[in-house]
């Protein structure tokens, strides 16, 4: 199951994936693994402001993938077989307390830490991932019964990707890390 080494490789590896094989299906038992990364996800407060809506029905994928398509973007995303739909659910007193107190909206960085830990699941299980901001969510509201009161944030996209790694572009250590003091 697991081709890494150690989880520094496994972060080395993962990257925004954006072609798939339609015509392969994932694993059930795959799947779940990766859910479970994402719902055992820290959050401020143990809040868990999160709901996924895991699309795997081969037509509703298609329909999803054409609604996070738009003005040229994300175009890949109807080959998709897997889109995790991540919305967000109320957060508890403790979480909304806090957040109003240091002005932060701890429900959004929740999300991103559970999509980053569904990224790497999907890494780890041999699969491609990509998570897209840039959809019709009323559209995909409407295709999936999301009720219009809640957010939806992200469209993680899961498949067997055709394309090999691309080189990982990253800013130097120097320009993104400084020790005890901005610099």
């Amino acid at each position: 199951m697991n081709k890494y080494n150690s989880f520094l490789e496994l972060v080395a590896a993962r990257q925004s994936d954006r072609a798939y094989d339609k015509t392969r299906a994932i694993e059930p038992e795959k799947l779940e693994r990766i859910l479970e990364a994402g719902r055992l996800a820290p959050s401020a407060c143990n809040a868990q402001p999160w709901k996924f809506i895991v699309i795997t029905d081969t037509e509703l994928a298609v329909k999803v993938g054409k609604a996070t398509a738009g003005l040229g973007m994300n175009k890949f995303a109807k080959d998709a077989p897997v889109h995790i739909l991540v919305v967000e659910e109320s957060a508890n007193i403790s979480s909304k307390l806090g957040g109003k107190f240091k002005n932060k909206h701890f429900p959004l960085i929740d999300l991103g830490i559970a999509a980053a830990q569904i990224c790497l699941a999907a890494e780890n299980e041999g699969l491609g991932s990509c998570m897209l901001g840039w959809f019709d969510e009323k559209e995909i509201k409407k295709l999936t019964g999301i009720p219009e009161s809640k957010r939806l944030i992200l469209d993680i996209t899961i498949g067997y990707t055709v394309k090999d790694k691309r080189k990982k572009i990253r800013k130097s250590k120097e320009k993104v890390i400084s020790y005890n003091r901005y610099e």
